[in-house]
């Protein structure tokens, strides 16, 4: 519930600035905002009634103000310089919820219904339980208003009846000052009890005629949701039929598509088969064309065979010759090692008959030295 001072403040976005230009409209020095959010405003149509106006062309600021000299609550929001919702709550109103983002309620004052669509059921919600608090809250404030002024009359009432018995029975100067003083405190306090019981018997008839109206609107609209009923039934009903046939037809879409594959998967096996044919065909034809070059390639064979034959005998004679040359070799080989073995010892004799030379010769140089 909110305190007396305003101390029920909600998570939400603070209002900035002015709230309007309008008299009454911007929040005076006494009046604290407590709750704020955002929401797209809305206000009956004033001529029929029933539809919806727009007053504002997007979601904007929401906000509950608390004025702590009168004690009193009200709704405000503006949009840009625009004042579109001023509305002070009374224990009389009521917040509705029509969907689960929508709600409405009735200001008897400015003779018109307003309506808040929100983004999030949950903001509605926060919204119709902040509603709620404070029209509790502004229940509790006019029954204490109430209680004060029977008490203020009880008292100045009984302040009067006493001074009277006190001036019939003492005549005194000072008490008739104060009697005088106390009556008109009561006649000012009467009067304004009357204005005020006139203001709200002038309050209670606008919001019977308020009433009279919602109850009047909620007719036309139950009647309405009884029409969007049935309307909803017919549709449910067409809506199942036609789903019934999208299922035929989904079932029928299904063997199409499945002779639609056993014919892909037959045009396939003939496209396989038929290339199949043109290969057997093309290899007919190589066949064709190779039995047509039999003979020429027999007669080739025969002349092949025949050089092959002569081939054979030039390479059996040259395998003769070829023995005949290894064995020309072998002996050749052999004389080779003869005559080396011959040159060696020629050569072993040659050396001897050279180191005679030399001691020959050592021989004759000493001789001539000696001489």
């Amino acid at each position: 519930m909110c305190r007396a001072g305003g101390g029920c403040r909600a998570g939400g976005e603070r209002a900035t600035g002015p709230v309007g230009a309008a008299a009454g409209a911007a929040p005076e020095m006494g009046e604290q905002p407590i709750f704020t959010t955002r929401a797209h405003v809305f206000q009956i149509d004033p001529s029929t009634k029933k539809n919806w106006v727009p007053a504002s062309k997007q979601a904007v600021t929401v906000s509950y103000f608390y004025d702590v000299t009168r004690n009193s609550y009200r709704i405000i929001s503006v949009d840009g310089a625009k004042v579109i919702i001023n509305s002070t709550i009374t224990p009389n109103m009521t917040f509705t919820k029509t969907s689960q983002k929508f709600g409405q309620w009735a200001d008897s004052r400015a003779n018109t219904v307003f309506g808040l669509g929100f983004s999030s059921e949950q903001q509605l919600t926060k919204f119709a339980e902040k509603f709620q608090e404070v029209k509790e809250a502004a229940k509790l404030a006019r029954d204490k208003s109430q209680e004060k002024i029977e008490t203020s009359s009880n008292h100045s009432q009984a302040s009067s009846v006493n001074g009277t018995d006190d001036e019939k029975a003492s005549h005194a100067g000072p008490a008739d000052t104060h009697l005088k003083s106390e009556n008109d405190k009561l006649k000012i306090a009467l009067t304004q009890s009357a204005a005020n019981v006139k203001k709200w018997e002038i309050e209670l008839q606008t919001l019977r005629e308020s009433n009279a109206r919602l109850t009047t609107a909620l007719q036309e609209s139950a009647a309405s949701v009884e029409q969007w009923k049935r309307q909803f039934s017919i549709c449910r009903d067409e809506n199942d039929r036609l789903r019934n046939k999208i299922d035929e037809l989904e079932e029928q879409c299904g063997e199409i598509n499945r002779e639609k594959e056993k014919n892909s998967q037959l045009k396939r096996r003939i496209e396989e088969l038929e290339a199949e044919l043109r290969e057997k065909e093309t290899e007919l034809k190589d066949l064709r064309k190779q039995s047509e070059i039999i003979p020429q390639l027999m007669s080739e064979c025969d002349y092949v065979s025949e050089k092959l034959e002569a081939a054979e005998r030039d390479n059996q004679n040259l395998e003769d010759k070829v023995r005949s040359l290894k064995t020309d070799i072998e002996e050749s080989k052999y004389r080779q090692r003869h005559l080396k073995v011959e040159l060696k010892s020629f050569l072993e004799v040659l050396d001897g008959k050279i180191d005679d030379l030399h001691d020959f010769r050592r021989g004759l140089s000493k001789l001539g030295t000696d001489n």
